[in-house]
């Protein structure tokens, strides 16, 4: 060993590197009890009155981060911005979406300014804020891939889009184009895609959504996928639900299922796997607006997603 080695050898303090090596028996540790996603419900009482303020879907307690999440790679929640008032959001996110649930106003950042009204639904990609602007008292939905980042214990390098504004008559218009070839089909909705990420087809490279109506009197049949569904309901009249569960009879029903009742401005989580399955038993038709981590998830070709014929 050259002496210049050797004497910085010895000066430097001895490292344990093997402290932290372990060694799990193969059968006992492949399929580690996980933290449990439940379904969970974020009622409108949440938004309904009170101050300008970001009301988080917090369950890092459930689900054991140290950081706010509502599922493993997503953080979800409000924005309540009272009329002539504005709220600043910071997340260290690679992706963020914010639907408008009602009001007007502008959202601003270093890449411009987006002005919005009810039922646009905005992306953002990395950004270092965002400034929310309200010209009448504002409700604003948004998930975005924070948690994803704390996991992982990175930051984003780059911008992989720019910011897109999906308006209310163009969401529309999709869909009317959709409803125009019938609606005997398990879903009637449009996909709303970027085309920087051709591949997925998906909002952006971590999250997807479908604007899904569930016209009155129609039963949409139970699937599953291994994404986290992040539900919005948009519209609905009474009697509108989804049925949720771990199983399916030899009918394929869903045995035992969990029934969360669709409130316009209200969200749901239907956990990874299970299956669910949408009934409007109203006579008025219902929109249901998921947001999920199958942008990830598809890409890593594991979404998995399984129909009832």
């Amino acid at each position: 060993m050259p002496a210049a080695a050797a004497l910085k050898s010895a000066v430097e303090p001895a490292q344990n590197w093997e402290a932290d090596a372990q060694f799990q028996e193969y059968m006992a540790a492949v399929n580690p009890a996980m933290p449990h996603i439940g379904v969970e419900s974020f009622p409108t009482a949440l938004h309904a009155d009170g101050a300008t303020r970001l009301i988080p879907f917090d369950l890092s307690a459930s689900l054991q981060t140290a950081y706010p999440a509502t599922t493993p790679n997503l953080l979800a929640g409000y924005l309540r911005i009272n009329a002539g008032e504005q709220l600043r959001t910071e997340f260290v996110a690679a992706s963020q979406m914010l639907f408008v649930i009602s009001g007007s106003g502008s959202t601003h950042t270093d890449n411009g300014v987006i002005h919005w009204h009810t039922g646009d639904l905005l992306t953002l990609p990395a950004v270092d804020y965002a400034l929310h602007h309200a010209s009448a008292d504002s409700v604003l939905f948004w998930v975005n891939d924070a948690p994803l980042l704390r996991y992982l214990g990175v930051t984003p390098s780059e911008q992989r889009f720019q910011p897109v504004h999906y308006t209310q008559a163009r969401i529309t218009e999709a869909l009317n184009q959709v409803r125009a070839q019938g609606e005997d089909r398990n879903r009637v909705g449009v996909l709303l895609s970027n085309p920087n990420f051709p591949a997925t087809m998906t909002l952006t490279h971590t999250l997807w959504s479908l604007y899904n109506i569930l016209p009155k009197g129609v039963v949409q049949k139970a699937h599953r996928h291994n994404s986290i569904a992040i539900d919005h309901c948009v519209a609905a009249g009474p009697d509108t639900y989804t049925l949720i569960g771990k199983d399916l009879d030899a009918d394929g029903n869903i045995v035992n299922p969990i029934k969360a009742m669709w409130v316009a401005g209200a969200t749901f989580i239907t956990p990874p796997g299970w299956w669910h399955s949408h009934h409007n038993e109203s006579g008025q038709d219902a929109i249901v607006l998921p947001i999920q981590d199958a942008g990830l998830v598809m890409n890593m070709q594991v979404l998995d997603f399984r129909l009832v014929g």
